[in-house]
């Protein structure tokens, strides 16, 4: 893993504060583009864009449509669309992904997310909220994954071969069906869209408890966590670790990354008071599951660089105000981490794959990889 840390940040249809504004702009396509535009030009590694069945506030737009609409107009960010599993078709979950990959050349990620399930059911109307226990939901989550993975590896990387002569686009025999037969549903044909220009595009999970580290540590390549303070943060840490061994991950380790709320001012005490107002304006004290974090960039570095020292591969930052804690992240956090060597430019032309480090996905089909899984 790279000595440098990577930086997303986790955007949603307004800031993360409840009393921040914002909320006109978010149907238009122009604020995403202009969102994300912005983290690119800041030198940001990916952006998560939040979603969820349930309308939460005046509503929002589909994550994974966002990040493709916006994919042309960036090229660089990987962008992560949040994507439910609990009431979504796994083959449209998975072709869905891919095209993001495809409009991304090779960009694109995923942020699993299984939802508020009990809430979202009656949205469809073919499951039981009452027969919807979180074990069973994560077997579910995990099973998509793992369709996901084998719809991305359906086509070899050489069976679009283009031949004239034969009038032949694409070779029958390199296209293999996924042939999944599980507790929640089944999939026997291959994907409709090529492999992904990255194989497999990096899955990420949000987790707060035991049993989803392991979710994580079976079918992830990122796992996001919440530390509340310096102990928990080496303690979760653990917990992953812990978790991996459980399950008995192999090869490549979770890319362990640490979520904070961030409101920046230039002075921990504006950046204080402002969070007061926007809690007056909310009617109620901002609560979340990560860290809020009201102080300055060079705070908010200093608690950066002792959390990547024990162990954390980055940081998702979700900005309490949009645009205003975006753009102070670029310009005033960034910076600090890049001259403190902590951060560094990466890769400029790869892959995410390639910006966080992973290792390149070879595809389960081809002759070395069947003759590996048979040894």
């Amino acid at each position: 893993m790279s000595d440098h840390l990577r930086i997303a940040t986790a955007l949603g249809a307004s800031g993360w504060h409840p009393g921040a504004a914002g909320l006109d702009r978010a149907f238009a396509l122009a604020t995403w583009r202009e969102l994300i535009g912005t983290a690119e030009g800041a030198g940001i590694d990916f952006v998560t864009i939040e979603d969820s069945f349930v309308r939460r506030d005046a509503g929002h737009l589909d994550a994974l449509l966002i990040a493709s609409a916006v994919a042309p107009s960036t090229s660089r960010i990987g962008l992560v669309p949040t994507v439910t599993t609990a009431h979504t078709e796994p083959f449209h979950v998975a072709t869905g992904l891919q095209t993001l990959d495809h409009a991304s050349r090779g960009r694109g990620g995923w942020r699993v997310q299984i939802g508020d399930a009990r809430a979202e059911a009656p949205l469809f109307g073919r499951r039981d909220p009452d027969a919807l226990p979180l074990g069973d939901l994560l077997d579910e989550a995990g099973d998509v994954i793992e369709v996901a993975r084998l719809l991305w590896d359906s086509w070899q990387d050489d069976a679009v071969i283009r031949d004239v002569e034969t009038g032949r686009y694409f070779d029958r025999d390199r296209i293999h069906g996924a042939h999944f037969n599980g507790r929640f549903f089944g999939v026997e044909g291959a994907s409709i869209v090529p492999r992904p220009p990255q194989g497999q595009l990096p899955v990420t999970v949000l987790a707060h408890a035991a049993p989803v580290y392991e979710l994580a540590a079976r079918h992830a390549d990122v796992v996001y966590v919440t530390p509340s303070d310096d102990g928990s943060a080496a303690a979760l840490l653990g917990e992953v670790r812990d978790a991996e061994h459980r399950v008995r991950r192999t090869g490549e380790s979770l890319r362990v990354y640490a979520d904070l709320l961030v409101l920046l001012g230039d002075s921990a005490a504006s950046a204080r008071d402002e969070l007061a107002r926007l809690d007056e304006a909310a009617g109620a004290p901002l609560a979340s599951d990560a860290l809020v974090v009201a102080t300055t960039a060079d705070d908010l570095v200093n608690r950066i660089a002792a959390w990547h020292a024990l162990g954390y591969a980055g940081f998702r930052l979700r900005p309490a105000r949009l645009p205003e804690d975006l753009v102070r992240i670029g310009r005033d956090v960034l910076p600090l981490l890049d001259a403190a060597g902590l951060h560094g430019a990466g890769d400029e032309t790869g892959t995410l794959r390639t910006r966080l480090g992973l290792p390149e996905a070879p595809n389960r089909y081809t002759d070395s990889q069947k003759k590996e899984a048979v040894a």
